[in-house]
């Protein structure tokens, strides 16, 4: 390996981190485009994909078109069990990009980045691994959704779009083209006509396949964007964080119909989880609310009472795999540019969904549970130097990613995080120097996950409140075994409990 792994930094009181971090981003100050020390920085392209699921050719899935995805899994390591803290978008990037679980129940919201701003409560320094690249003399540059608004600033669905970023000591730079859709959220939920969901009150249908160019959905804007800041990065002397964010597959399903065509629907699987799970309350699932109140002229409006037909479930998830696809297109873009550009030898990729989703999965069409199909999103990493082609089983926490790239960068963590680097394991892929536990939560519930079981509790009335699944017996999670294996829930529980940050009252 041509890197050095290093342990993180000392921890000091929070009255000086800030003069501490000021002093701290000249270690890595440039000399004639080299670090001190003599090895040039490394460059990071780190991209977000909305709603992905782990549901790809790398993956082992290859009903799924998806080359490019495949492609860098073949050039780096491949995580399968990577697993995020809460299954919402703005909830689950922030935690990604502060590296600290949720202590507080606003924490578990899409808005968590507005709320603290408007908290009136000093944010801690860095706000997220982004600054704190930006203090070590990376220029950062933020395309598309980064944090959980489409372009990176703070406004609501309907209106304008406002000059307040969601992380404004992070970014250089936060592009976006929003196109004929004239702002950020309106391309999120953009149709190829360049109406939207919001100005159409929801009446609209989850998926569409126009037969226009990439261009013609935001996300082949978005790629254009990136490859253009591609090329000027690479004639720039200061190393460089670029973050790409991709809408899709996120609601609603649209793709250019080139990508619906790569599938013949009638040969796409159904869910392996066609029923609720059993033992459990319906208190820890959901009746697709997203789907059917945003989504009114749906062909069919799913409940966990009623699941939609199974012709419907696959033009459904005929939709999702083409939006994927699509999407892929566009990562395969920004990949060949960066290999255009010289700039692939040098430059970390990470790409990283930012959690699950139920494709009728328990009769489910969503986020927003506690279970491994909510939960568990892609995980890639390509390092230069580094090992190719290798697959890591091992159980990781997205907040995890935080201190595994700066030390992949050499730059020390200088917070009390709660992520644990995992640099080990890009070294030795089968190191049994790990503590694989994940925690996660949401829906008044904490869980944990490990190698061999899910354990949930729910701080809630409704029962059972507690529920557990074996992992190695039942990998879809269709039964809660709690009642039967009481041992094996009292062993676990003391590891859940130290996963509870405050956020719910502990159990007794």
């Amino acid at each position: 390996m041509c890197y050095s792994f290093h342990s993180n930094g000392a921890r000091f009181a929070i009255v000086f981190c800030f003069l501490w971090l000021c002093s701290f981003q000249h270690l890595f100050a440039q000399k004639n485009g080299q670090a001190v020390g003599g090895r040039q920085p490394y460059n990071v392209l780190f991209i977000f994909v909305d709603d992905l699921r782990p549901e790809l050719g790398c993956y082992g899935k290859n009903y799924i078109h998806s080359p490019n995805i495949d492609a860098l899994a073949a050039e780096g390591i491949l995580f399968t069990h990577q697993f995020v803290t809460v299954p919402t978008c703005g909830a689950s990037r922030s935690g990604l990009l502060t590296g600290r679980r949720p202590r507080t129940t606003d924490e578990l919201s899409n808005d968590v980045l507005e709320i603290k701003q408007n908290s009136g409560i000093a944010l801690p320094v860095p706000e997220s691994f982004v600054q704190l690249f930006r203090m070590n003399g990376y220029n950062t540059v933020g395309i598309g959704k980064i944090s959980h608004s489409a372009d990176g600033y703070i406004y609501k669905y309907r209106e304008p779009k406002s000059k307040r970023k969601e992380l404004p000591q992070s970014w250089d730079e936060m592009l976006f083209d929003a196109g004929k859709w004239g702002t950020g959220w309106n391309a999120f939920f953009g149709y190829a006509d360049g109406s939207n969901r919001n100005e159409r009150n929801y009446e609209v249908k989850p998926y569409e396949n126009a037969d226009v160019p990439d261009e013609g959905y935001p996300d082949g804007l978005t790629a254009n964007l990136a490859i253009t800041k591609i090329k000027e990065l690479a004639v720039q002397q200061k190393p460089f964080f670029l973050g790409v964010g991709f809408f899709k597959p996120h609601l609603p399903f649209n793709a250019p119909k080139r990508y619906w065509d790569l599938y013949e629907e009638a040969n796409i699987p159904l869910t392996p989880s066609t029923y609720i799970p059993q033992g459990v309350n319906l208190a820890s699932l959901h009746e697709s609310n997203e789907f059917n109140n945003g989504y009114r002229k749906s062909d069919e409006h799913p409940t966990l009472s009623q699941p939609v037909s199974e012709a419907y479930a696959r033009k459904l998830r005929h939709a999702y795999f083409a939006a994927v696809s699509f999407t892929d297109a566009q990562i395969g873009k920004l990949l060949s540019a960066l290999k255009a550009a010289g700039l692939d030898k040098n430059t970390v990729v990470i790409l990283w969904g930012d959690h699950g989703w139920h494709l009728g999965d328990d009769r489910v069409w969503g986020k927003h549970t506690l279970f491994d199909w909510s939960l568990r999103s892609p995980l890639i990493m390509k390092i230069p130097g580094g090992a190719k082609a290798v697959v890591s089983n091992h159980i990781i926490s997205a907040i995890d990613i935080y201190p595994t790239l700066m030390d992949i960068c050499g730059i020390k963590v200088p917070l009390n995080i709660d992520g644990k680097n995992f640099a080990a394991l890009l070294k030795d892929p089968n190191t049994k120097n790990w503590n694989n536990v994940a925690y996660s939560y949401f829906r008044k519930g904490i869980s944990l996950r490990t190698n061999h079981y899910r354990l949930t509790k729910y701080y809630r009335a409704e029962m059972p409140d507690v529920e557990l699944y074996d992992h190695r017996n039942d990998p879809f999670e269709r039964e809660n075994i709690a009642a039967k294996y009481p041992e094996i829930v009292e062993r676990l529980m003391p590891l859940l409990e130290r996963g509870n940050t405050g956020l719910y009252q502990p159990a007794h």
